[in-house]
């Protein structure tokens, strides 16, 4: 019984099989037309697969409705197995006396008997539709027509020339093989566009493929060179090293038409140069502690493809005013990291380097990537190290003008600390009112001193209490303040006019004695000293006292703050052209007498052709702006742009779409207006009688 269960099984499983691949074989027939037609056999074998993978779900799916209970049904359908089918599939453990009896007579049976044909009927209908779509689709790939669209030819072609390049090939397969250069360390790679982006220097080859092929095949740049095409079996060859960025056609040689003949653009990518990000220090410069024996550097570089070699250049300035030394030296750095992304990590002894008081240490870090031939060096920004020079040491003249002005507003902040720090500890023996009144006089002293140090960054004084008649600016012995010393400039000279009546701020020689970071530690003093002076005046001594303390380590960075003297650069006068001397000519040497000259634009025909193109329908002479884009591609950002449009309305002149756009290319290369001199105002009665009286001679 069950060998005869399975024969039936297997008759199904036939039919099912048979019926399913009646389905796919004449659509398996029509795809490998179309591929054929296409000369694509990977799409024809990619649909190819698609198509059986269904019709392999399709064969499962039916197979699995097919099943025990289906054949228990088709069973009980003829009288003779009154309706008990069922018990031949059944388990004879499940069954009972009876089932069992009734079960074993139908197995003598259906083994004494021939097999009964329980095949499904065969899908008629589904295979008619199949043939006719597989007919339709292998005549359409045989017999639809090819698209065509003629080529516009080059300009200046001939009419031979315009026979041959109006052709009508179709291009079935194109690709382009990209190698980059070595030093890039980018992987080959196969584009299957004609147009892509490649790194500069890189070397292109193209491989064409096109049905029927044609005499010769040439690759047509916008500047009017050629690239010709070499035939290698079924496809046309060429090698090409992408210096630059350019545009390029496809031509043919045949009688045959082409499908399209459009241009293509390669963009060449420019290796950038080194980026160097400065980790450590944070400033550009940085005071020695004291103590400090070494001063660590980290720098962060990085490339597009690679870094190469770095340079940490070292210069050591010694000296002060005009008798300054400088000492240069530069040492070789590994850095951590990938290729495209290092780390440099370098710290420097200052004794070994010789650093002393008063001296600069300046150092940067120049990085070269692994372009090849010629790599490309980038500099970091300079990093200064200075060991400031004493409190009381002097570096030029002007200097010790300053020394002379100063010091007695700039020690004077330590008493406000100390009177702050003295009225504290009596918070708890004054009444609110007197503590509050004592802050508030620190307040005023403060306020005073602020307004002091204000006028050196051009501040005016607020109009603050004003000391007694007679005292005005003026200390005493024992007020608590430190002096400096009397100044030592002769009665009525300039400087002790400026001290007794002037504003420093005012006088442009004064203005130049501060450098600008100087100014920027007294902007930042004169801050804390705004934060201190509000805290007293509201009578909160204790939370003032941290910003007069910050104050006064600004006060007293400005000084020790000195001057940077960088190299001098000579006077470089252009060399004497000796033919000309004693020779009388002047050409080229304009007189001051002349009057004014109109301005001479430039001549280019973006002008002429943006005013053209505003008009829908009329023609527009586009050989003069393709020949300036030749001769000022250089000039241009984006010159392949303008090129491709220009070429795309030279093809479509009746294109609205490409004359706008073309329109808005040029619309950054129109001229700007020239400025010109304007007349001068018509006087009235007044002023004419005014420039009468100037005309005339005086009388003598």
């Amino acid at each position: 019984m069950t060998l005869r269960l399975r024969e039936i099984r297997h008759r199904v499983a036939m039919r099912l099989a048979f019926a399913t691949s009646g389905l796919l074989l004449p659509l398996l027939v029509a795809t490998a037309a179309w591929g054929q037609r296409l000369q694509s056999p990977l799409l024809a074998g990619m649909a190819g697969a698609v198509l059986v993978l269904l019709a392999f779900g399709f064969w499962r799916r039916q197979r699995a409705r097919h099943d025990d209970r289906w054949l228990a049904r088709r069973l009980n359908a003829e009288p003779r197995w009154q309706d008990s089918a069922d018990l031949l599939f059944a388990d004879p453990a499940t069954l009972g006396p009876l089932q069992t009896l009734q079960r074993e007579r139908l197995a003598r049976q259906l083994a004494s008997t021939p097999a009964p044909d329980l095949r499904p009927a065969w899908p008629q209908r589904a295979l008619l539709a199949s043939l006719l779509v597989g007919i339709a689709l292998l005549l359409a790939a045989l017999f639809w027509p090819t698209a065509s669209a003629p080529v516009p030819a080059a300009p200046g072609a001939s009419a031979e020339s315009r026979e041959i390049l109006a052709t009508d090939i179709t291009l079935v397969d194109a690709a382009i093989d990209v190698q980059a250069p070595d030093y890039t360390a980018l992987p080959a790679r196969s584009e299957d566009s004609l147009s892509l982006q490649a790194p500069e220097g890189s070397r292109l080859r193209w491989r064409l493929r096109f049905s029927p092929q044609p005499e010769a095949v040439v690759l047509r740049w916008h500047d009017g060179g050629e690239l010709a095409l070499a035939r290698d079996g079924e496809h046309w060859t060429g090698e090409h090293r992408l210096a630059r960025s350019a545009l390029y056609r496809i031509a043919v040689s045949s009688p045959l038409p082409l499908a399209e003949d459009k241009l293509h653009r390669l963009d060449a990518i420019a290796d950038q140069a080194p980026a160097i990000r400065v980790i450590s220090p944070e400033r550009p410069l940085t005071l020695r502690e004291p103590g400090q024996r070494g001063w660590p550097l980290v720098f962060e570089a990085s490339d597009d493809h690679g870094l190469g070699s770095a340079r940490l250049h070292i210069t050591l300035a010694q000296g002060t005013g005009e008798q300054v030394t400088v000492t240069e030296r530069s040492l070789a750095l590994r850095g951590e990291g990938e290729t495209k992304q290092r780390r440099y990590r370098h710290t420097l002894d200052l004794g070994a380097l010789g650093l002393a008081e008063g001296d600069d240490l300046i150092v940067r870090l120049d990085v070269r990537d692994n372009r090849a031939p010629t790599p490309q060096t980038s500099r970091s920004p300079s990093l200064i190290l200075r060991w400031p020079m004493p409190p009381g040491a002097e570096s030029t003249g002007m200097e010790g003008l300053v020394k002379k002005a100063l010091p007695a507003y700039f020690r004077s902040q330590r008493q406000i600390i100390l009177d702050i720090e003295a009225l504290l500890p009596q918070r708890s023996q004054l009444a609110a009112d007197e503590f509050t009144s004592r802050s508030d006089a620190i307040g005023v002293d403060q306020r005073i001193l602020r307004m002091r140090y204000g006028q050196f960054l051009g501040e005016e004084n607020e109009g603050g209490p004003e000391a007694p008649p007679g005292m005005e600016g003026e200390h005493s012995e024992d007020d608590g303040h430190d002096h400096g010393p009397e100044s030592d400039a002769p009665l009525g000279s300039a400087v002790s006019v400026l001290e007794e009546f002037g504003h420093t701020h005012d006088d442009a020689e004064a203005a130049t004695l501060l450098d600008p970071q100087t100014r920027e530690l007294l902007r930042e003093a004169l801050g804390a000293m705004w934060s201190s002076e509000g805290e007293l005046r509201q009578g909160q001594p204790q939370r003032a006292l941290p910003h007069a303390y910050r104050a006064l380590a600004f006060i007293k960075q400005v000084q020790q703050a000195s001057r940077i003297y960088l190299a001098r650069v000579g006077l470089e006068l252009p060399p004497i052209d000796e033919s000309r001397r004693m020779s009388g000519k002047r050409d080229g040497i304009g007189d001051r007498r002349d009057g004014l000259v109109p301005a001479e634009t430039p001549d280019s025909p973006a002008p002429d052709l943006w005013r053209a193109l505003a008009e829908p329908g009329t023609p527009a002479d586009l050989a003069p702006m393709a020949r300036w884009l030749q001769d000022n591609a250089d000039r241009l950002e984006d010159p392949l742009s303008l090129v491709a449009a220009v070429e795309t309305l030279r093809a479509e002149p009746d294109c609205a779409d490409c004359r706008q756009r073309l329109r808005a290319l040029l619309w950054p290369l129109l001229p700007r207006p020239v400025a010109g001199a304007g007349a001068r105002p018509t006087p009235d009665a007044v002023g004419e009688a005014y420039l009468d009286a100037l005309s005339r001679e005086p009388a003598r």
